[in-house]
Formats: C-alpha cells, sequence, structure tokens
C-alpha cells in the first residue's frame, strides 16, 4: 500500500501536513499541486474527491493521473512548502457512509439474485446503484431491512490486499479486470468487492440506509439511497412537508394521502362543471356571430389557454368566418394568448407570419394553432386582418 495516500491509511484524517512537490498551471486559472503525502481522495470509482483547503487555499478538485494524486487549487503553492490540508469533513463522512451503505446493498443484491453492480454514481441530493436485473418494491423492501440488519449488526468494514494467489481463490465482485494490486473490501453478512473508495470503519456509523426510489433501467433497475446524515435531512425535510401539508388540509399526517386523493376527485368535479359551464357561455357566444367567409377575431378576457383553443375551434367549425383568430389577456399585461384556425386555410404560415410581426411565439397544426403574442389588441387585430386577407382562401 502507498504510505502516502493517507485517505487509505488513515481515512479518518481531518487535517495533515505536506510538502509541495509541484505546482503547474491548470484550467481556468486554477493550479494543479502533488504534494508529498495527501489525505484528499481524488475522484474515482464513483465516488467524487474530496474538497478542502491547502494552507487555506480553496482545492477544488483532486484527481489522480499518471500515478500522482493532484490537487486544483485557486492560488499557487510553491514547490518545498511545507502546508496543511484541511478536509471538508461533513462531505468526505458523506461519502463514506453513502460508499458503506452501497457495499451492503449491491453485495446483498447480488448475493441474492447474483445481479451485477453495472453503474455507481454518487451526486449531491442522492446515491445512484444500477444493476442488470429486475427487482420488484416488495423485493427491494425487503433487501432494505436486510441491508440495516448488517447496519445494526455494526461489523467491521475489513480492508485487505490479497496477493495474486490469494486473489485467484478470493470470491468477490468487481466492476472490471483488474491489474496490478488489489484493494478488496470486505463486510461479513454485507459484501466483498474490489474498490479504491474510502468507507468506515464498523457498519454501525452508516446509521441507515433508505431506498428513495427505483426505476427501470437499460434492461435492470436504476436505485436511488440515502445513508447516515443525508438520511436524516431528507427525512426531516419529509416530516415538514408532510406537516405542512397536512395543516392545510385539516387531516392527520397518516391521513394526508386520502386526503389529497379526495382534494383531486373534488377538483375534477368542480372542473366538469366549469367545463360544462364555458361550453354553454361560447355556445351562446358562437350564436351571436353571424356566418361569414371573412376573417374574424375575437377578444376575451380572462381565459385559460384550454379554453382559448375550445372557443377558436367552435367558431371556425360552425363557419363564423374563414378564419378566426381567438386572443385572451390585456394590453396593461403586455401578452395575449391566442389560438388561430381555420377548416379552410392552413394556419402554420399565418401563425409564423403573425409571430414575426407581433412578437409571438407558438404553432402547431395545419388546423389550429397557438402560442402568444407580445403586443396591444390593436396591433393584433391590424395585423390578423392584413396577414388574413393574403390567404388563398
Amino acid at each position: 500500500m502507498d504510505k502516502s495516500r493517507l485517505y487509505y491509511q488513515l481515512p479518518y484524517v481531518k487535517s495533515f501536513m505536506c510538502t509541495v512537490e509541484e505546482c503547474r498551471p491548470g484550467k481556468d486559472g486554477t493550479w494543479m499541486v502533488a504534494l508529498n503525502q495527501t489525505g484528499f481522495y481524488p475522484e474515482g470509482g464513483g465516488q467524487p474527491s474530496d474538497t478542502g483547503t491547502l494552507d487555506g487555499v480553496l482545492v477544488r478538485y483532486v484527481c489522480e493521473k499518471d500515478g500522482k494524486v493532484w490537487h486544483q487549487v485557486e492560488a499557487p503553492l510553491e514547490p518545498g512548502r511545507l502546508a496543511e490540508g484541511v478536509i471538508d469533513w461533513e462531505r468526505r463522512y458523506d461519502h463514506m457512509q453513502h460508499h458503506t451503505g452501497e457495499h451492503i446493498l449491491s453485495g446483498l443484491i447480488h448475493r441474492r439474485y447474483g445481479y451485477d453492480n453495472v453503474g455507481f454514481h454518487m451526486g449531491k441530493d442522492e446515491v445512484t446503484i444500477d444493476f442488470n436485473g429486475l427487482l420488484t418494491m416488495e423485493q427491494l423492501e425487503e433487501l432494505e431491512d436486510m441491508a440495516n440488519g448488517v447496519v445494526w449488526d455494526n461489523v467491521p468494514v475489513e480492508e485487505h490486499f490479497p496477493t495474486p494467489q490469494q486473489l485467484e481463490d478470493l470470491d468477490y465482485r468487481s466492476k472490471k479486470e483488474l491489474t496490478g494490486q488489489v484493494r478488496i473490501i470486505n463486510i461479513p453478512g454485507g459484501d466483498t468487492c474490489a474498490c479504491c473508495g474510502t468507507h468506515v470503519t464498523n457498519t454501525g456509523e452508516v446509521g441507515i440506509i433508505k431506498v428513495t426510489g427505483m426505476i427501470h433501467y437499460k434492461g435492470g433497475v436504476r436505485i436511488s439511497i440515502l445513508c447516515g446524515r443525508k438520511a436524516l435531512l431528507d427525512y426531516r425535510r419529509r416530516v415538514n412537508v408532510d406537516t405542512r401539508i397536512s395543516n392545510l388540509l385539516s387531516a392527520k399526517p397518516q391521513a394526508i394521502g386520502e386526503a389529497v386523493e379526495k382534494l383531486k376527485a373534488d377538483g375534477q368535479e368542480r372542473e366538469a362543471v366549469i367545463g360544462g359551464l364555458y361550453q354553454k357561455l361560447f355556445a351562446f357566444k358562437a350564436a351571436a356571430c353571424p356566418e361569414s367567409g371573412s376573417p374574424l377575431v375575437c377578444f376575451e378576457e380572462g381565459l385559460a389557454p384550454m379554453r382559448v383553443r375550445q372557443l377558436c375551434t367552435l367558431l371556425y367549425e360552425q363557419n363564423k368566418g374563414n378564419v378566426v383568430l381567438v386572443c385572451s389577456g390585456t394590453d396593461e399585461a403586455g401578452e395575449y394568448a391566442y389560438a388561430l384556425g381555420s377548416a379552410r386555410a392552413d394556419m402554420r404560415p399565418l401563425s409564423r407570419a403573425l409571430n414575426g410581426c407581433l412578437a409571438g411565439r407558438g404553432g402547431g397544426s395545419a388546423l389550429m394553432a397557438q402560442g402568444t403574442f407580445r403586443a396591444d389588441a390593436e396591433s393584433i387585430r391590424q395585423a390578423f386582418l392584413a396577414e388574413a386577407g393574403k390567404l388563398p382562401i
């Protein structure tokens, strides 16, 4: 084991002394620094790099290249300088909890179903793991219980560097063919896997493994999890949201699902009633318009885009105009929703022409186009009548 890599020897090191060996210009005004020893973990194996400071200079990112660990810093550090490295410990420990939790869950899935972990990403808000086989939510809940059992057993997380012969005889998980010295992480009852990441010393430090989601992905499943501190923060956020919804609905927290379903059903009933009233209103408006072979423009305040389309369709289907434009908005707001329809002409060229002269956006089919105009009502009226008059109807 390379003794200069303190994140393996001393994974709980929060600060350390080191000597700057090299300093090169990096990208975007940063510098790349190599040290004689480092506690900063370089990005790898699905785990993001550590961040922190070197003598107060921000360390943005750490990577391994050509056998060296390089630290991207915001200011140059001269070679030979004795420096103190300080790791963002909260970030590092989150990674340690999540990487260990991922091992436990992946190992159990592999042991029970034979599926391989074919993708692993440790993001800011969640960890995702991809498996090359399908699971049901019932199976996943059972696996979650088993994984937390390993956590609560508080067994040691063991690190080994087996010889090539020992490795040959060892049954372990690996995402790829390995060369050189291989580091094996073993969790009794949980997993045996080749891994370059950082982990807690005992599984109890993971705290909890919580599955937060599962989707079908590339013939298998993608599972989202949270562990430890991040799981606590997520649970706190969800409780706060549940409490807020509970208060708004005047329902007990455990009954908010039923309350929301009732609210949705009530809303659908109201929408049906409102829709019927709009149909009657638009029928009266259409009846007041004579049939015409000329363009018709109609302005109505307070209509949602769906209602604008509905009125436009009714008017052109009843031959109230060879081309019908319905708009809803106000000059004060400076924007009108529009629907443009005709059973006799293609609305797409007309929509493009009007969008061009009225700062509009939108489009549609030959029968109907819709969108918004950023213009006043009189400008819309004049532009529509002028452009509609050019149509070959």
